[in-house]
């Protein structure tokens, strides 16, 4: 009978399919592959629960690879254990149509639990990941019933720790007492420009304890007892999160480029693979896996256990808890409650029934008052900006380090960590998380708002104050070219509602929305609201609908608005009318749901034949004019704001409905 693989011969096949792979693209990042392989083997064989015939267990244990540049690492680990990941696979790495893209892509292979690549944020995903383990146990978990019971492993780099990301997440994550966080971290000393010691001198260790980390430091992450070690003691400390700093040495096994910064973002090189091959004695041939370590590293059996282990385990508390089951396996699902449309409906005809003038943020405030009881999936946060977002509704319970049990997230002043976290929270499942900032500090998360659309997560992203109407805190605070940023962004929706209606109905989209994040873009000031009978209501859904026209048939002018804007669109439009003018307004408190409908709705809103056209927002004017043409005008912001109370703004920036209805008149 034969011995079983030594753990250096099967990490030596994570480091040779990622070498050959990268040599054979002639692109990529073999480094971190070969230097985190031996870490990698100890994680995946002795402490990984996860099922390669099921990768969407509910239970398993979350993976992120947050130096994503290093992807062939978690391709070779995919491919090794059983995904569906092929040898084939893996030879068409970073080619088009592959799944094996350049950096990890959510949703391209079974596996992949989260998009990496931006340094940094795959760590604050995974924060996010181990916030919603802790949040769901403690609302499932029941005594001697543990149904949510997994970990979240994380791989990073010194560009993650370096990327200002690292910090806001890693201080939420000790904050909250994430126990079931480890993250391992890479210590090689080396980045793209070369040794890190010229600009990276932290003491990480340090650092992190300053954070309520548990650190275990100094370990050889090329010694596999030292990482099992690590790994078990980790596992023992429930209250904290743990940072594993293993000391590695990038481009393991390479004779000539290990150490150095060559071996991190480009091929080998033929010869140099020929000689790594020699140096770790792997007597294969290229994309050459021999069986013996096939069969060690297949997870099938294993995982098919665990999963029937924990399967078991439900079926008891399911036997005792029936109506918490199903709930459980609703919102893992991603489905809504039965009822959520009707009630959504029935707030929406009261809200128009009730026409109450309130800041828009305020009514985003009254919609949660009415949705969040029947949705306990919704999750609210904000970035230290509660009280100012309104993301507080009256059955909103703060989670704590003793206490998870809640679904409102105090984020303190992290925009960008709570923007990538509550990514993780969706990629995680149980959850729908949204949470608040103000519009221009959506600038901090930018990159996180992105990644939400790459990943088609249906993050809800709540941005106040939208405009020049916050008024006195002046141009630092004032959004300007925010909002067009946001609807140029591919798969995001973006909703400017211009009363309680609108939001409710934006509202509603966000929730309903499963394919992607929604922002939702609110006022400080109060909004009228609009007249609407039933038809025009129901239009509203649209994103872009007719609001009232002073004349009948085709107009002579069209007049688009949205947000705090649209009641000076309407005080235009009556004041043409009175003149005997036919103009119709338009709001168009979402572009993107508008330009989803049909070719004949939109033809019926926006009349091709009328060039006559005005926009009118508080924004930066640049995007309108692909609604208004070079014919039509816009009335807007062409540059940054200033201090003043919002009425005089309005005046000084000349954003007025005579301003408006000057232009039309220019136009008709």
């Amino acid at each position: 009978m034969s011995s079983a693989p030594a753990a250096r011969d099967l990490a030596n096949a994570i480091r040779a399919l990622s070498m050959d792979a990268v040599q054979k693209a002639k692109s990529g990042h073999p480094g971190a592959p070969m230097g985190m392989a031996d870490i990698a083997e100890v994680l995946w064989r002795g402490f990984m629960k996860h099922n390669p015939a099921n990768p969407h267990w509910v239970d398993r244990d979350r993976f992120v690879l947050s130096n994503g540049h290093g992807s062939m690492l978690l391709y070779s680990l995919l491919h090794l254990t059983g995904y569906g990941v092929s040898l084939d696979d893996i030879k068409n790495f970073r080619q088009l149509g592959s799944p094996t893209a350049g950096h990890p892509e959510f949703g391209d292979a079974p596996g992949i639990e989260t998009t990496t690549g931006p340094l940094g944020q795959g760590f604050a995903n995974a924060v996010g990941m181990a916030l919603a383990e802790k949040m769901m146990a403690a609302q499932f978990n029941r005594d001697g019933h543990a149904i949510v019971d997994h970990n979240t492993y994380c791989f990073m780099g010194d560009g993650c720790m370096m990327e200002g990301i690292s910090h806001e997440a890693a201080s939420l994550a000790g904050t909250l007492g994430l126990g079931k966080l480890v993250a391992f971290y890479d210590d090689n000393g080396i980045s793209i420009d070369g040794e890190v010691e010229g600009w990276f001198t932290d003491d990480t260790v340090e650092r992190f304890r300053a954070y309520g980390w548990h650190v275990i430091p100094n370990v050889d992450g090329h010694s596999a007892q030292e990482v099992k070690l690590a790994i078990e003691n980790a596992r023992k400390n429930t209250a904290q999160p743990t940072l594993i700093c293993c000391k590695t040495i990038i481009g393991f096994g390479s004779p000539n480029k290990q150490g150095k910064e060559e071996s991190h973002g480009a091929a080998l090189g033929d010869d140099e693979v020929a000689l790594t091959r020699e140096a770790l004695g792997w007597k294969h041939g290229p994309f050459e896996i021999p069986d013996e370590l096939r069969n060690a590293w297949d997870a099938h059996d294993a995982g098919a256990e665990k999963e029937a282990a924990w399967q078991q385990r439900f079926d008891a508390y399911r036997a005792e808890f029936p109506e918490l089951a199903d709930e459980f396996l609703r919102r893992m699902r991603g489905e809504l409650p039965a009822d959520f449309d009707q009630r959504a409906d029935a707030f929406i005809a009261e809200c128009q029934q009730a026409k109450e003038k309130v800041a828009s943020r305020k009514a985003s405030q009254n919609t949660l008052d009415a949705f969040g009881p029947g949705l306990p999936e919704l999750t609210g946060g904000s970035a230290d900006l509660g009280g100012s977002n309104n993301t507080v509704w009256n059955g909103c319970k703060s989670i704590s380090a003793d206490d998870a049990s809640g679904n409102y997230i105090h984020y303190g002043v992290r925009e960008f960590g709570m923007t990538a976290a509550m990514n993780g929270i969706c990629l995680h499942g149980g959850l729908r998380p949204y949470g608040g900032t103000f519009l221009t500090f959506m600038e901090y998360a930018r990159n996180a708002v992105r990644m939400a659309a790459l990943m088609h997560q249906p993050n809800i992203l709540v941005y106040t104050h939208d405009s020049i109407g916050l008024g006195e805190d002046g141009p630092t605070h004032q959004p300007i070219e925010q909002i067009a940023n946001l609807r140029m962004t591919p798969n995001l929706s973006t909703w400017r509602p211009c009363d309680t209606v609108e939001t409710a109905v934006a509202w509603k989209h966000a929730v309903q929305r499963d394919d992607g994040p929604t922002a939702l873009i609110f006022s400080r000031q109060g909004l009228p609201c609009m007249d609407r009978d039933d038809a025009v209501l129901a239009n509203v859904a649209k994103g872009g609908y007719t609001l009232l026209q002073t004349g009948d048939g085709q107009p002579q002018a069209i007049i688009i608005a949205t947000g705090s804007e649209v009641a000076l669109a309407v005080q235009a439009a009556e004041a043409l009318g009175a003149a005997g003018n036919n103009v119709r307004v338009v709001s168009m408190p979402s572009v993107d749901a508008f330009l989803s409908q049909s070719g004949e709705y939109q033809e019926a809103v926006l009349p091709a034949a009328v060039r006559a056209r005005v926009a009118v927002e508080a924004g930066i004017t640049d995007y309108w004019y692909r609604f208004t043409g070079l014919d039509g005008k816009v009335v807007g912001m062409t540059g940054f704001g200033a201090s003043a109370p919002a009425g005089d703004l309005y005046k000084h920036f000349n954003i007025t409905a005579e301003a408006v209805q000057a232009a039309v008149e220019s136009v008709i």
